[in-house]
């Protein structure tokens, strides 16, 4: 499995990692500390250096509730951030978190390698049309409703045939579209309990079915610091913990917060691996 992003073909036989980088101020646990361009870029270096291969910038907190930015904040957020770091590390993959076009648009000319949709496309018309015609891989997200009202949504028939059938539709309507490269995301936390965000981690396998790159994003999520009494700064050994299920079940990029122990997370799913 390989996808292209700015003409760097990335091979994802091995998995690979992608970097949160939130510049926010609201984001459930680092928000705000990455909203100044100085302490962004810092950020951006530390991770590549820990082995990251995508950075994904994002300027709309999608927590639970969130709050409603406007398309002219986020934009005034993340396009600085995005030419900053294009400018001084030529060669990152940047990945961005959007679902809105216009945003999506003015980052990919800004350089930008990919977009990281949590709607699917279902909460803009024409973001497919603009990731096509500028050639990106696009990750499509399992989400219902919007972060405001997602929690509101979690009745399902049933989890995970629902989610592939999601799935199955997007990835044709993607693919109609033009787009070529294809990852999906199931969204952990997103319209989902806390129970269905574990049946879902026992049963990623079965999303492999669908013949596409799966992205895993549980980093320091609830389903982990609720299940361990806990808070989100306390979660990196939980979070850890997981990652590794996420590998054995077919994940092929974790994104998380940090990069190093995600790394080296890796390596010793690959060493279980290749003996």
């Amino acid at each position: 499995m390989t996808i292209n992003c700015n003409e760097n073909l990335i091979d994802l036989s091995t998995p690979k990692i992608m970097g949160i980088l939130n510049v926010t101020p609201d984001s459930f646990y680092d928000g705000g500390k990455f909203k100044n361009i100085e302490n962004a870029l810092l950020q951006t270096e530390k991770m590549l250096n820990n082995g990251a291969t995508f950075i994904d910038v994002g300027a709309y907190s999608s927590k639970p509730g969130a709050n409603i930015v406007s398309e002219k904040e986020e934009l005034a957020r993340i396009l600085p951030v995005v030419t900053q770091i294009k400018n001084s590390f030529p060669n990152c993959i940047i990945s961005i978190d959007t679902f809105r076009s216009s945003i999506a648009k003015a980052c990919l000319e800004a350089g930008a390698g990919l977009i990281n949709d949590i709607s699917g496309g279902n909460l803009d018309p024409k973001m497919f049309s603009v990731v096509a015609k500028l050639g990106a891989p696009y990750i499509i997200m399992h989400m219902r409703g919007t972060p405001q009202n997602m929690q509101q949504n979690t009745n399902y028939d049933n989890l995970i045939k629902d989610i592939i059938f999601y799935f199955s539709e997007q990835i044709y309507k993607v693919k109609e579209a033009g787009i070529n490269d294809i990852v999906i995301d199931p969204g952990f936390g997103f319209a989902k309990t806390i129970e269905q965000n574990y049946e879902l981690l026992n049963k990623l396998d079965l999303l492999q079915n669908l013949d596409v790159p799966i992205l895993a994003g549980l980093s320091r999520k609830s389903m982990i610091y609720k299940t361990l009494n806990t808070d989100a700064k306390n979660t990196l050994n939980g979070t850890t913990a997981l990652h590794m299920v996420c590998l054995n079940n077919g994940a092929k990029i974790l994104r998380v917060h940090d990069v190093k122990e995600a790394v080296e997370c890796v390596h010793l799913y690959n060493a279980l691996k290749n003996n």
